[in-house]
């Protein structure tokens, strides 16, 4: 955690120094700086206390997010911030730690071998009012973020291969009704991902100028400051939040990208065995649901980077700028440190 978040600051430096943000990389380090302080007050709390406390953390996260449709600072089209200060917050990271442990606590509780309608039910409530309300900021990119967490745990909790079948079909059959629901933009994207060349200029920039990132950096890369063209002279939009792995393959090549890949492995390798080890199921429940979010955020900002899968937005953990998903993904993994410290306690 520590060297992927400093390697992400120093890309953040990389990509912004010679711009009007080059202060950004600074206040990244300070909203680690206030997440490790959390980290570690985390780390002295029985995660069973959280656990207890998951309902009104839950409901204050409801509140947040319907608080920010009427008080909120719109950035990008989506209503979505608050402004404290010179810093920004999205409520939104919160609800979705908030959900998990929710969703965690409830499962666990329930001793059937199979879900029933009821559990269903629950599950989809839970995960489903702070879908609802991110859609209205609207935020679509960080509600798909909530199903992984909601598919894993069902699995987990005890779902039947039938019905898993059964979702499968179901959603790929309202594929068709999903597309009349999407905005322009939202087409646009899905539309250039399949042929960026539809609209070089416009839609389809991004990942044209990403992957010629990406493929500049051969396999030594281009090396720090100013060397990489693509970053340096701007042709690369949101390279210090969404785009920010362009900006090290530029600068660090082939070797650069596998150096970071094995620290992520080693990352989720962790999270893994320590699901595996926690001493009950609902610190099972709540590692696997992280590790999800984790995971899902990881593959689709490097597939969206090399042009695999469509732009959503969504940053790449602890190294994208943004001190709220920083912060959120530092709380998580501080709550999974407090779950794997705990679990030989009787």
């Amino acid at each position: 955690m520590l060297a992927l978040t400093g390697l992400g600051i120093l890309m953040i430096y990389s990509a912004t120094f010679q711009t009007a943000s080059a202060n950004l990389y600074y206040k990244q380090l300070q909203w680690f700086i206030i997440a490790m302080v959390i980290f570690v007050i985390l780390l002295n709390i029985d995660y069973h206390v959280l656990v207890d406390l998951s309902l009104p953390f839950y409901l204050f996260a409801v509140a947040l997010l319907i608080a920010v449709l009427f008080f909120g600072k719109r950035i990008n089209g989506a209503k979505s911030w608050f402004t404290v200060g010179y810093f920004n917050f999205q409520p939104s990271e919160i609800a979705k730690l908030a959900s998990i442990i929710l969703l965690a606590r409830y499962f666990s509780e329930e001793s059937k071998t199979y879900l029933v309608f009821k559990d269903f039910l629950m599950a989809g409530l839970i995960m489903g009012v702070p879908m609802f309300l991110i859609i209205l900021q609207p935020d679509m990119g960080t509600t798909i973020t909530f199903l992984p967490p909601l598919i894993l745990l069902m699995f987990l909790a005890g779902m039947r291969y039938k019905l898993i079948l059964l979702a499968v079909i179901s959603g790929s059959a309202c594929l068709p009704l999903f597309w009349l629901f999407l905005k322009q933009y939202q087409k646009n994207r899905i539309l250039t991902f399949i042929d960026p060349t539809i609209d070089p200029l416009g839609a389809g920039y991004q990942i044209i100028q990403s992957k010629i990132a990406v493929g500049s950096g051969k396999i030594f890369g281009k090396g720090l400051f100013s060397k990489a063209t693509q970053a340096y002279l701007n042709y690369i939009p949101e390279k210090h939040t969404d785009f920010i792995f362009s900006v090290l393959a530029e600068d660090f090549g082939l070797i650069g990208v596998i150096g970071v890949f094995a620290l992520y492995f080693i990352l989720m390798i962790r999270l893994l065995n320590t699901a595996k080890s926690a001493r009950d199921r609902v610190g099972t429940f709540i590692v696997m649901g992280i590790t999800s979010v984790f995971f899902f955020h990881f593959v689709v900002n490097i597939g969206m980077i090399v042009g695999l899968m469509p732009i959503t937005g969504l940053p790449l953990p602890l190294m994208s700028y943004g001190g709220s998903s920083l912060l959120s993904t530092v709380v998580s993994l501080g709550i999974v440190m407090n779950i794997r410290m705990r679990r030989f306690v009787n």
